[in-house]
């Protein structure tokens, strides 16, 4: 497998620029990533097919649908790429590398974790801010559009918020400097992970019902389906923090309600 992992990469290092591999090469792995594993929820939601595990029994239409993956396009391209583009330069500085030797999967493996940790307290905070009154009405409410989420929508947000809350996502890589690789491991597993969340459905195999402390689709769900001033479970990953700070308490009071 590592001799596998690095034939690849010594192909792609002596094929393409750093430039390259760190903003096109990152951006077309972010949107085959998101696509891949988002579409298959609408998917679900036209066919009906496993609906006995949809969380909530409304569907979105097929326009809404439309608009989602429109507006999503739009705005990745015309946000995302030149963000990444725009940021190459300060990774750079803070240490991004490409070249070999890759790193351990110790070290991956840790700085991944990491990442997820100081990228779910960032999210939380920022979150609540646009919880306010003033950020929900002018910001915020573009993607509580969607009271009803399914996996597209989880990047489904106004310019604005895309760049406040992207900061979350790019704090953990900027202190620690990583190898181009272990970003973009990162990116597929924070992509895969919101998408779940927003997927709208609890399976058995949901990863929720298996990590402790991983929040996933029937808590993030919970968040989209009431007013914002009341909503909570602000977290992007994790639940710890909502349960530290009692902004979950409505949340816990329905799972008690349906266990009873």
């Amino acid at each position: 497998m590592d001799s596998l992992v690095e034939s690849g990469w010594k192909y792609l290092v002596t094929h393409f620029s750093d430039f390259q591999l760190a903003c096109i090469g990152s951006f077309i792995l972010h949107e085959s990533v998101f696509f891949l594993s988002g579409l298959p929820y609408i998917f679900l939601e036209r066919t009906g097919f496993l609906s006995s595990y949809k969380i909530q029994t409304k569907n979105n239409t097929p326009e809404a649908q439309g608009k989602c993956i429109a507006r999503l396009l739009l705005y990745h391209f015309c946000v995302n790429l030149p963000l990444m583009m725009a940021s190459y330069p300060v990774f750079r500085f803070m240490g991004m590398q490409s070249s070999f030797p890759l790193p351990s999967w110790k070290v991956v493996s840790a700085q991944i974790l990491f990442y997820f940790i100081i990228e779910d307290f960032v999210f939380y905070w920022g979150h609540r801010i646009l919880h306010t009154k003033w950020l929900y009405k002018n910001v915020h409410s573009v993607h509580h559009e969607y009271a009803t989420p399914f996996g597209l929508t989880s990047e489904y947000a106004h310019p604005a918020e895309i760049l406040f809350l992207g900061f979350a996502t790019i704090v953990g890589p900027a202190l620690t400097g990583p190898h181009l690789i272990t970003l973009w491991l990162w990116m597929m597993l924070r992509v895969i992970e919101t998408v779940e969340a927003h997927c709208g459905y609890h399976f058995p195999w949901s990863p929720s019902n298996f990590l402790p402390l991983y929040g996933g689709a029937d808590f993030h769900d919970y968040h989209h389906r009431l007013l914002y001033t009341k909503s909570g479970n602000y977290s992007s990953t994790f639940v710890y923090m909502d349960w530290i700070f009692g902004t979950d308490k409505g949340y816990r009071k329905l799972k008690a309600l349906k266990e009873t």
